[in-house]
Order: C-alpha cells, then structure tokens, then sequence
C-alpha cells in the first residue's frame, strides 16, 4: 500500500478559504453554533451537563446589609510605627508627655493588632487593642486610650 506523503489538511491549506468555497463558508458564528453562551440550552446542552453542570441555576443566599457584613479594618504596630516615623521626619508629630498621639479612630481603623515592634513611646487612641499589642506599647514607654463607639 503506497504511504500518502502529505497530510490533506496541508493539501487543504489554498490560497484563500482551505477548501471552502470563497464565499464565506465556515467563516460567521453560524458554523460555530453561535457566539459566547448561545445554544446553552439548546444544541450545546449534553456539552453543559457534561463539561458544566453547575452553570445553571442558584445555591444557597448572599445576606445584604450592613448589619450582616460588619467591615472591620485592622492594623498592626510595625505599620504604626512605620506611621510614627513618617510623622517625626515630616515634623508633623503631635507630643503629649514626650509621647507622640497616633489616633487610629480618625483613620478609620477597628482593631490593633501586635505584630511588629514599636520603637518610640506612643500615645495610641483605638477603639480595640490585642492584649500582645498593648503590653508592647506599654513596654516601650506608651500608654493606650480606648474610646468606644
């Protein structure tokens, strides 16, 4: 049996169309069976249940609301410190008993958490502190106010 030397689909690849004609076969979405998710539930419907069969429908609830998706911002004190070294270098730092102020409730900031060191005394406002967080402010020289909200 004689080998064919070349593939058709090299034969297939003519100067124009490969085979198609030269007035548009195979070239609008026709042929594909349409553009993006068309035919989802039509023709395309075995390959859905095969391939997605989670695609359609819905699961469970999304809860709205403020009261359901409490926004709770933290910080840690390697950021606060970072912040206190910003504003001695700027010149901007408020002084309170030779301890700089660092107002976390004007920042909008929840909660503040201990990771990291604090290198300078500090006066810290926050509405809530991590005990870790505290007893490091405090070891550095620091008092913390808590306000509520």
């Amino acid at each position: 049996m004689v080998v064919r030397r070349e593939k058709k689909s090299r034969k297939m690849h003519g100067y124009r169309n490969r085979g198609w004609g030269n007035v548009g076969q195979h070239r609008r979405a026709g042929s594909r069976g349409g553009v993006g998710a068309a035919g989802m539930h039509k023709h395309r419907w075995s390959w859905v249940i095969k391939y997605f069969p989670d695609w359609f429908g819905k699961r469970g609830f999304t809860p709205r609301g403020p009261e359901h998706t409490p926004e709770i911002t933290t910080i840690n004190l390697d950021r606060i410190n970072e912040i206190v070294e910003d504003m001695i270098r700027k010149g901007i730092a408020v002084y309170e008993n030779n301890r700089v102020v660092v107002d976390t409730t004007s920042m909008g900031v929840a909660r503040v958490l201990g990771r990291g060191k604090i290198r300078y005394p500090i006066k810290l406002i926050a509405y809530s502190i991590t005990e870790k967080a505290k007893e490091k402010i405090e070891k550095a020289g620091g008092i913390v106010v808590l306000v509520k909200k």
